[in-house]
């Protein structure tokens, strides 16, 4: 299980704590069910906030998941009503950070499985390709497909990926029903090097010969 709690709230990429180690960055459209993936994920109802008003996330939100390693929620991109102003404040906050920032291990990009690649994903894609860290993708609201028009989603953007030139991995997912949360789990654990907590086993209860109490 992947614990997380809120550490900070970041506004500008000059605020960005100095004592991490590694993070992993989510970022998705603002309807693509990015914070519902992090809650999901993480074993939290409330961890990142799941608005019924999309793009209500305008600054990076550090998780802390171990000593000095992070999850880190971007703000959801491609809200219209946005103010113009507001929206190029966020591209460069995002843009910044997955540019210039040397503790971001890799990027999770919560895609929705219905409309995959839109012009705005493959623009993120576009930030983050100079970095050549790793990518991992999850086709949320997978929910929604029947299995077999989920595993043509699934190869089809595998392919498409394939074609941008960019290696990275993608899975379907779903907050909902809990598809692909321990798949999503381990890739985000490899990366900040966090190992999987052992599962008890009845031994752990029982004394050990010789044991007082």
């Amino acid at each position: 299980m992947l614990n997380a709690s809120f550490h900070i709230t970041v506004a500008r990429i000059a605020e960005l704590p100095m004592d991490s180690l590694a993070e992993v960055a989510f970022a998705g459209r603002s309807n693509a069910g990015k914070s519902s993936a992090i809650n999901t994920i993480a074993h939290h109802k409330r961890l990142a906030f799941v608005s019924k008003m999309p793009g209500r996330t305008q600054h990076l939100n550090f998780f802390r998941v171990a000593d000095q390693r992070f999850l880190v929620d971007l703000p959801g991109y491609g809200f219209a009503r946005a103010p113009l102003e507001q929206k190029r404040s966020w591209q460069n906050l995002i843009g910044g950070y997955l540019e210039s920032r040397p503790q971001l291990s890799g990027l999770v990009l919560i895609m929705d499985s219905r409309h995959p690649f839109t012009d705005l994903d493959l623009h993120l894609l576009e930030w983050f390709r100079v970095t050549g860290k790793p990518l991992h993708i999850l086709l949320s609201k997978a929910d929604k497909l029947t299995r077999s028009d989920g595993l043509s989603t699934l190869r089809k953007a595998q392919a498409q990926l394939a074609e941008l030139g960019m290696p990275g991995t993608i899975q379907l997912f779903s907050s909902l029903k809990r598809t692909g949360v321990d798949e999503a789990e381990a890739v985000i654990r490899g990366w900040l090097g966090v190992p999987a907590s052992k599962p008890a086993t009845p031994e752990d209860g029982q004394k050990k010969p010789g044991s007082r109490g």
